[in-house]
């Protein structure tokens, strides 16, 4: 086993200080983290592309404004590797999908802009699940990304080339997207912090939609107070998403010190059975490291919380069936010749979508079919309603909710590949805040079997992040100080 800690270089915020005063290039710290990437890129398959010229003249030109006396921002030369589904102008964006073939999106996304504007340099886009779809990043047209930690084992999805890329220190920060739990998953099997923000907080402008009332960009990190700058940076108000949130994003950075005494910490009394004995046992440890450091811990009931992932696997393929309908051979992308426009089409998806992204479409087709709308999607839709009223309800005892982020640690590569369900399973803990909205964390504490690492969520309600982050930081506390 390797450990993935191993001589990954400083966090962001440190990283960001020591640029902008001038005691370390921007050049320098790109060409430490190339070097890990040349060095373990051809073992874990992070990426799907690595952007190292690029990257070279964004870090010559923040140089070149510090010694102007410039300040180039809060992520002054920091890399950053972006998920294979965030569109970035002139730059292939694939979506780990044959169709989208040799498309090269016109635009940025929104996030891409506002980390651009705030100093932070792109070394890469990263491999995920296709279209997002799945739990261990091996349903990419591109082949599977390994776990840092263990590179006989998955890191986790759909997110896994983002999450592995920060805990194999290819890049300071990440950013990924989370529709059923694709940013905590993988960080709990990577080690390192996940955020899914609430919805609307983060701009979903230029982000390739899967399943788009549940869709959230985050950051990934390799501290909480990483993370939460992260968060700053790119949430906010944005006109181009009519789905955006118009306030102004809550402030996170500033409360992480502000501790846990008084709060209350609420434990689901009736959440769903299933996570593995070694998962349970770091849950209820930082269940006490919370009350040591002065929370209160505080029976809940989220009744609806156990269905949550049968109506997701209903309302997301619904929404995935809509979405993906415009991949058709005709506008950009693969297109497979045939003789007709009927035949062009149907070959085109044929050969461009994989497996698990032709189930899913399936399955989200025949829920919104005549005569079935009502019995599947619309039943769906109550239980949707019923799990966000559930978490009000336990919101009225409670400040935040803990969880497992996920029933087991890393597994092997291929141990699940041949059972849909069992892969769906991984994310019981991790849907019902997308069916929400609500925000969620994961935070690294400890290890379970065979030394892998374990991860702990934190739920809080919508727009509840200051005190999430509190939550998550007095919980990284807790865990170094047990690691010694």
């Amino acid at each position: 086993m390797t450990s993935a800690e191993d001589d990954v270089g400083p966090g962001v915020a440190d990283t960001a200080a020591a640029i902008r005063a001038g005691q370390v290039s921007a050049g320098d710290v790109l060409e430490a983290h190339l070097a890990r990437i040349a060095a373990r890129e051809p073992e874990l398959h992070a990426f799907n592309l690595v952007l190292a010229e690029e990257a070279r003249a964004t870090a010559a030109a923040i140089d070149a404004r510090v010694a102007n006396g410039e300040n180039p921002g809060p992520l002054a030369g920091v890399p950053v590797a972006l998920k294979d589904n965030l569109c970035t102008r002139g730059v292939p964006t694939t979506c780990s999908s044959r169709i989208l073939e040799g498309w090269r999106p016109p635009y940025d996304a929104t996030v891409v802009e506002r980390l651009a504007a705030a100093g932070a340099v792109i070394v890469g886009k990263t491999n995920l699940d296709e279209f997002a779809m799945g739990s261990s990043t091996e349903n990419s047209a591109f082949g599977p990304t390994r776990n840092p930690h263990d590179p006989s084992r998955v890191p986790g999805g759909s997110s896994g080339g983002s999450a592995a890329a920060v805990a194999a220190g290819f890049a300071a920060a990440g950013f990924g997207s989370d529709t059923g739990g694709s940013i905590r998953q993988p960080a709990a099997l990577c080690g390192v912090v996940g955020v899914k923000p609430t919805y609307g907080a983060v701009s979903r402008y230029g982000l390739i939609a899967f399943a788009s009332s549940l869709d959230q960009i985050g950051p990934f990190a390799r501290s909480v107070a990483d993370a939460a700058l992260l968060f700053e940076v790119v949430s906010g108000h944005d006109p181009l998403d009519s789905t955006s949130i118009a306030q102004a994003p809550p402030a996170v950075g500033s409360v992480l010190g502000g501790g846990v005494d008084g709060l209350r910490i609420g434990r689901i009394t009736d959440l769903p059975a299933g996570a593995d004995p070694d998962v349970t046992a770091r849950l209820d440890r930082a269940f006490e490291a919370l009350e040591d450091a002065g929370a209160k811990v505080v029976d809940v009931t989220v009744p609806a919380f156990g269905y949550g992932l049968t109506a997701y696997y209903l309302i997301a393929p619904a929404e995935a069936s809509s979405n993906l309908a415009r991949y058709d051979g005709v506008r950009y992308g693969l297109r497979v010749d045939a003789a007709d426009t009927a035949a062009m089409n149907a070959a085109t998806r044929e050969a461009g979508f994989g497996a698990e992204v032709k189930r899913r479409i399936m399955l989200g087709t025949y829920a919104l079919s005549a005569g079935y709308y009502d019995a599947y999607y619309g039943k769906a839709l109550k239980v949707r309603r019923l799990i966000a009223q559930d978490f009000e309800q336990a919101y009225e005892h409670a400040d935040v909710l803990l969880t497992p982020t996920t029933p087991t640690v890393a597994f092997p590569l291929g141990a699940k590949t041949d059972n849909p369900l069992a892969m769906y399973l991984c994310d019981t803990y991790t849907i019902p805040s997308n069916l929400s909205g609500h925000p969620a964390v994961s935070v690294p504490f400890g290890t379970g079997a065979a030394g892998l690492p374990v991860g702990v969520q934190v739920l809080a309600p919508a727009l509840g992040e200051p005190v999430m982050f509190r939550v998550a930081a007095a919980l990284e506390a807790a865990a170094r100080e047990e690691a010694g």
